[in-house]
């Protein structure tokens, strides 16, 4: 039986969103393990007051190899019986094929995986959901149905309750990359079309400021609140779980929804759904240009601009086609009623 168990996953926030959905498995087969979750700094965030996962953070921003050294010598100090990482790249796989764990299980592409005791095969080609990728790696140790991704914002809803007087959307137009962003002019003409009787919540970080600024001072709703860099992680997460929709880009706010089953209309630009990053929440919807492009996907990520130089991929998607989950919602809401 485990008793101390170490997930690792120190890439961006979408993904430790994703793995959050392994610690849920493990707890369940494990409840009476100690389950550690090593992320990067910055990240931590996420998983403040979790219940059951204690957060282990690497600073790669500054000293990286040195933090990198340091963060090895506390995993074999603290001698888990299983350790496990998610990530295909040649330090995470160090950190675990020399933890001296009894089991040490990641996947086969990552470089180091000769000396993981389980070496579990990896492929985008497989038609699985990250999630469900992920899930292989646990499979030897675990069985059964697949868990989703959960957060925990309650400990947040104090500091939102204020925005949840009344009927509310939220809207995170931000991406890292270019080609995985809706334009702006797209999203503000989607923002002037939604109801006039409903406040619009732009959300990002302080880096995506000017582009909630610009949509706030262009679109003409007379409800939009610009809260970039006002909200932490779990604040966000809060408001979206409660609000009548959720507009975002094939990005973190994506996942975000889907750790708390909240309402969502993805926006795909560059990038497909069968990459397997796709929403999870029961109420989720994809919009995506709805004829062939010969150059979509033009990469698993995004690119800094389009390779192509016409971006057709974002600026042909109609704006009816984001507008259609909503009133199809309304309609059942007031069927119930």
């Amino acid at each position: 039986m485990a008793k101390k168990i170490l997930v690792i996953q120190t890439a961006f926030i979408g993904d430790v969103v994703l793995a959050t959905a392994m610690l849920e498995k493990l707890h369940a087969f494990y409840p009476d393990a100690q389950i550690d979750f090593l992320v990067r700094k910055g990240n931590e965030g996420l998983l403040k007051n979790h219940p059951f996962a204690r957060v282990l953070t690497w600073n790669k921003k500054q000293h990286k190899f040195l933090n990198l050294f340091r963060t090895w010598i506390s995993i074999v100090r603290s001698r888990y019986d299983i350790v496990i990482t998610i990530q295909r790249y040649a330090a995470t796989g160090l950190l675990a094929g020399l933890s001296f764990a009894r089991k040490r299980i990641g996947f086969n592409k990552n470089p180091l995986s000769f000396l993981f005791t389980d070496s579990i095969p990896h492929s985008f080609e497989s038609g699985l959901h990250e999630v469900e990728r992920n899930d292989k790696l646990i499979e030897n140790i675990t069985e059964g149905k697949r868990f989703l991704p959960k957060l925990y914002p309650e400990s947040a809803d104090s500091n939102t309750a204020a925005y949840k007087t009344s009927a509310y959307i939220c809207l995170a137009p931000a991406s890292v990359w270019f080609t995985k962003q809706f334009p702006v002019s797209k999203w503000i003409e989607l923002v002037d079309q939604l109801p006039g009787d409903i406040v619009i919540y732009l959300l990002g970080g302080r880096e995506d400021a000017e582009l909630c600024q610009t949509i706030e001072s262009g679109s003409q709703h007379k409800s939009i609140i610009d809260l970039s860099g006002k909200l932490n992680f779990l604040e966000s997460i809060s408001l979206m779980r409660d609000a009548r929709m959720n507009y975002v880009n094939d990005s973190a706010p994506m996942h975000f929804a889907s750790s708390v089953n909240a309402p969502v209309c993805v926006v795909y630009c560059s990038t497909v759904p069968a990459f397997g990053y796709g929403p999870l929440s029961e109420n989720s919807h994809i919009v995506e240009i709805d004829q062939p492009l010969y150059c979509r996907p033009c990469g698993l990520h995004g690119h800094r601009k389009c390779p192509e130089d016409h971006f057709r991929c974002a600026v042909d998607i109609r704006i009816e086609q984001l507008l259609a989950p909503l009133r199809s919602e309304s309609i059942a809401h007031k069927a119930q009623a």
